[in-house]
């Protein structure tokens, strides 16, 4: 037992030498390493406590006084770097480290992100017409007194709805009154308004021509500069235009090409020059984007025209319409479906011009084009624009078209130049439209005696709604044919990355 004894105070001993000697190397190790190094502040803090502030607040009053007893500039450096340090401290207890911002590092370079670049050229955001602030401000600025409908829609509230018959007398009458307004243009707008001018084509070509003509008889005011002021009196013309009706996305395009056109102008120019260019550009625009491209649209698509076929339209499409003619002058035999819908019954105009030219054409109503749809080969049908997601923006009732054609496994075709392709993406045909007359709709033309709907506009709980366009999605669509070709629709952003921006350097 003593032996034992012995050795356990001995293995003590042993332990309580040990544990001494490792502390003072632990504290040599560390004396050798940082000699000179302070003492390590505590961590941190993620928010400072009101004693840490007050005690904050008297060093930067001990600073101050001290400098303005002893004038000593430095003791006031000390103080400032102070309260920087104290600042800059609060700041990375609170955000943590700084972040560099790559904004920044590019405005100080002068490296503008392309994202930039391209808001620039984006079209200007349409107006939502349920914002009462912006309406009434667009009011007291507009030229065009438009009263506001009774039973407006309230799904399509963000749209312009107003009477349609009140404004055109109205504006008629200012004819003489509205200096700002160049003759060309109110003409234009006046014949949009009231519905003479239809069609995408030859809407874009009336507004470009008008525009022409106010470039020709514009005269730059003393001491300014054409690219400005001429920028901005076609800013206010194309306003007075979209208030008598509002603009199409191809008619969107037409303007930018211009206004580049005009920001592209030498400096060294005289009035003169500078005017017979943007003449000469327009002429250039209206012959290569719409003329020869129907052409070229015309000699893709009546290779599709076989014998025997019986081809399906919709609507009034000028660019189907001289692909019609053009097979049948080659001696193609097949037969024409003319399909209608109210309340335009634009179609009828097409079948007329069809039987002069002694087609073999078959008249029916858009509901009764399922039971029509078996005998049908092909669907050709036009377009007012094509977006990027390639879904295809026309006359309302082309997507029940295409949705039943595709039902029948017809394979349909949309025919559509170039200067209509679009960036924007559309899903459906609510945030974007425009919507017609309501009172359309009430009446039967030619039926005097279907009159149930004559004081439709009394009834509270009564709302028509007459929509000019619909959205047809890509999948529904076999080809598209253009000036650079037939192309599927997943190829839409292939033509607008490539050729969107063509038409502002020819």
């Amino acid at each position: 037992m003593a032996q034992i004894h012995i050795f356990l105070h001995a293995f003590i001993l042993f332990l309580s030498l040990f544990f001494v000697v490792t502390n003072e190397k632990k504290h040599e190790t560390v004396t050798e390493v940082c000699p000179n190094t302070p003492s390590v502040s505590p961590p941190l803090k993620s928010k400072t406590t009101k004693a840490e502030r007050r005690a904050l607040q008297e060093a930067q009053r001990a600073a101050k006084a001290a400098s303005k007893a002893n004038g000593n500039s430095a003791v006031a450096e000390s103080g400032k770097a102070a309260l920087a340090k104290s600042k800059n401290q609060s700041s990375l207890k609170k955000d943590g480290p700084p972040v560099t911002s790559e904004v920044t590092i590019d405005k100080k370079s002068g490296n503008r992100p392309p994202e930039k670049e391209r808001k620039k050229d984006a079209p200007p955001q349409r107006m939502q017409f349920d914002d009462q602030n912006r309406v009434g401000k667009a009011k007291r600025r507009a030229l065009v007194n438009q009263t506001e409908a009774k039973n407006r829609v309230e799904l399509f509230r963000h749209l312009p709805q107003y009477d349609h018959g009140s404004q055109l007398p109205n504006l008629e009458s200012k004819l003489f009154q509205l200096d700002s307004v160049h003759p060309a243009v109110f003409k234009v707008g006046l014949r949009y308004m009231a519905g003479d001018i239809s069609g995408v084509n030859a809407r874009c070509t009336e507004m470009l021509r008008a525009l022409q003509e106010a470039i020709i008889d514009y005269s730059t005011p003393p001491e300014k500069v054409l690219i400005r002021e001429l920028t901005a009196k076609i800013s206010s013309y194309i306003s007075f235009i979209n208030e008598c009706r509002p603009l199409s996305i191809s008619m969107g395009n037409a303007i930018r090409f211009v206004k580049r056109r005009i920001a592209k102008l030498p400096l060294s120019h005289t009035d003169v020059e500078a005017k017979t260019a943007l003449c000469s550009d327009i002429d250039r625009f209206i012959n290569e984007k719409i003329i020869i491209a129907d052409k070229v649209i015309v000699g893709h698509a009546s290779t599709k025209v076989r014998d025997g076929d019986v081809l399906l339209t919709y609507g009034l499409s000028c660019v189907v319409e001289m692909i019609l003619l053009s097979a049948h002058d080659v001696g193609k035999k097949f037969r024409v479906v003319v399909v209608d819908s109210r309340p335009k019954l634009e179609s009828q105009a097409l079948l007329n011009r069809l039987i002069a030219k002694g087609l073999s054409c078959t008249y029916t109503h858009i509901n009764a084009v399922s039971y029509i749809m078996h005998e049908v080969t092909k669907v050709f049908l036009g377009a007012s624009a094509v977006l990027s997601n390639g879904t295809v923006l026309s006359r309302v009732g082309t997507a029940c078209i295409a949705m039943v054609a595709h039902a029948f496994s017809v394979p349909v075709l949309i025919c559509c130049e170039a200067f209509k392709f679009h960036e924007r993406v559309l899903l459906d045909s609510i945030c974007c439209n425009e919507i017609g007359d309501p009172g359309a709709l009430a009446t039967v033309p030619g039926r005097m005696d279907i009159n149930y709907l004559e004081n439709w506009t009394n009834e509270e709980n009564l709302q028509l709604l007459n929509l000019m366009y619909d959205v047809t999605p890509s999948d529904y669509v076999s080809v598209i044919v253009t000036d650079h070709g037939m192309i599927p629709p997943t190829s839409v952003p292939v033509i607008v990355r490539e050729y969107g921006q063509e038409h502002y350097l020819i």
